[in-house]
């Protein structure tokens, strides 16, 4: 018995070593192929040749790297759906070819799969009395049953790809040298921190393979919506999960790509993007805190009586979270966008990280300016179909910012970049008249309330400071004075009636500048207070600040 382990054992680990090096080969042909056309013969000046048949050289690197996601499976369907999402660095040909990986998943062998329920949990009949064999979804990392507790009640049931581990240990170790060879590419090391990017998504896949950490993740999300009857998290059975097997309420009904289905409920597809738009803004732009992961498996639209709906969240494995300073930086930008402000748009690309050191601001000010005064206020369907003519004269306009491309995407945006694609994608889908700005408008202008909010807390808190300075200074000029008059105080000038009148000058100066900021600040939140529907305070506080301009003038 020993030795069949030990042989079962080494022959895994001849597994784990050839599929290492075939990793290794797709990307060292691909690396080869690339420096050729690429690099070669650019540098012999043969740039005109090296362009001829790229789209399709691009379109065969996406076809053979589809078929070795869909052969090995684990962490390189995840690349794959990752790279899928980069339509700003990627050339179309790869980007569409590699859009669907998700669906190619090759379900496990449910014999294995039971195997891997067996070992987490001593009593199995005592946790479930039935599974489905046939696969609720079947993803890279794990596979979704549905099964039956002992009092009958229908769940569902997460369970982890056998020796899945291993895979992503030996498939990290082949990444990790792909990301070498890239460093040394400099127009991609000089854009993407190529170690941060590792690090990043070790760190997600890792928290994947993790189902208490996602289990936590779930509780997160319904407490975040626990008020929102419109949208719907499944329970966690905490009872009846562990590390590698997840068992969740059963809230499976319509797929939100189901447009079909959707329709014949009587339900409203362009509520449906509506509804999933704005509840991303929440995640996004309040909480910092998003599914990562909206596929069209992971998203349901459940249909309640009197014509009502609920949207439904599941799979909570892949979240995203965002430091303050980011969360600010996407506020900026979402104003920025919903009020045409280009000086506010670049400065939250800045406070993103998202614009390369030395970039011609200017010139990207220019840019972002002509893109909304074109672009801005179209709907999805408009968007797409703009004339290809215009495109190519905006291209030929700006085309040294097109070379040179200012710009880089931080680590900690990268899933969050892959998550807006997906959602751009899901919303058109379900509308293709889907308009990004009108959907954005009502939310920036909420932002911008709460922020106006915060500035009048803001000026009052700098008023207090202030009246609480100048209702001492009186005194400290008296105890100044008294001390100059005992000849406490040592200043290099002679004494006398000269002095004394200097330093009336000073008080009556410090007295009127205290005075003139004063009334500036009765003016302006008076006038924030009145335009807020706070009249009575508004205009108690101009009233205040008229008396105030008058002191001075007497003065």
């Amino acid at each position: 018995m020993t030795n069949d382990k030990t042989k079962g054992k080494n022959r895994f680990s001849v597994i784990l070593s050839l599929r290492y090096l075939r990793v290794l080969s797709y990307f060292g042909s691909v690396a080869l192929s690339f420096m050729w056309w690429h690099i070669t013969l650019r540098s012999l000046g043969l740039r005109r040749l090296s362009r001829i048949g790229a789209e399709n050289r691009y379109r065969r690197y996406a076809i053979r790297f589809r078929r070795l996601a869909t052969r090995l499976g684990g962490i390189w369907i995840k690349v794959g759906q990752f790279l899928s999402a980069r339509v700003d660095v990627l050339p179309e040909s790869i980007t569409n070819e590699l859009a669907g990986l998700q669906d190619e998943v090759k379900p496990e062998k449910f014999e294995e799969l039971l195997g891997v329920v067996r070992d987490e949990f001593e009593n199995l009949e005592e946790k479930f009395i039935w599974f489905n064999e046939t696969p609720l979804a079947s993803a890279s990392l794990g596979q979704v049953h549905h099964a039956k507790l002992p009092d009958d009640t229908q769940v569902v049931v997460k369970i982890q790809r056998p020796d899945i581990h291993e895979l992503i240990q030996i498939d990290l170790a082949a990444l990790n040298v792909v990301m070498g060879w890239l460093k040394r590419f400099k127009p991609v090391s000089k854009r993407v921190d190529l170690d941060a990017l590792f690090s990043e998504f070790s760190r997600t896949l890792w928290e994947e393979v993790d189902y208490l950490a996602e289990a936590e993740n779930a509780r997160r999300f319904k407490a975040m919506f626990a008020e929102n009857p419109s949208i719907r998290i499944p329970d966690v059975y905490d009872s009846h999960s562990s590390r590698r097997v997840l068992t969740l309420e059963d809230v499976y009904h319509i797929k939100i790509t189901d447009y079909s289905l959707i329709e014949d409920a009587g339900i409203d597809r362009a509520e449906v993007a509506d509804r999933l738009f704005e509840t991303y803004l929440r995640q996004i732009f309040e909480e910092g805190f998003f599914h990562a992961d909206p596929h069209p498996g992971n998203l349901f639209v459940e249909p309640m009586e009197d014509g009502c709906w609920r949207l439904i969240f599941v799979d909570f494995g892949m979240v995203g979270h965002l430091a303050s300073e980011v969360k600010q930086g996407m506020r900026d930008l979402a104003i920025a966008v919903a009020t045409r402000n280009t000086d506010l748009l670049v400065g939250a690309y800045q406070t993103l990280g998202m614009i390369l050191p030395g970039a011609n601001l200017e010139r990207i000010r220019e840019a972002e300016a002509a893109v909304m005064e074109r672009f801005w206020g179209k709907s999805m369907r408009e968007l797409t179909s703009i004339d290809p003519r215009e495109m190519h004269r905006f291209a030929r306009e700006y085309r040294d910012l097109l070379y040179e491309l200012p710009f880089q995407v931080p680590a900690d945006l990268l899933f969050l970049g892959r998550c807006v694609a997906i959602l751009s994608g899901m919303c058109t889908g379900l509308n293709p008249d889907f308009n990004l700005f009108e959907g954005l408008m009502p939310f920036a202008e909420s932002i911008l309330m709460d922020e106006e909010e915060d500035w009048a807390k803001i000026i009052l808190d700098w008023l207090k400071e202030q009246a609480q300075f100048l209702v001492a200074l009186p005194k400290r000029i008296d105890n100044l004075l008294l001390s100059l008059e005992r000849g406490e105080l040592t200043i290099r000038t002679k004494p006398g009636p000269e002095i004394t009148q200097r330093l009336d000058r000073i008080v009556r100066g410090v007295n009127r500048i205290a005075a003139a900021l004063i009334f500036v600040a009765f003016l302006g939140t008076g006038a924030w207070f009145y335009q807020s529907g706070e009249e009575v305070l508004g205009i108690g506080l101009l009233g205040l600040s008229i008396i105030t301009l008058w002191w001075v003038v007497k003065k």
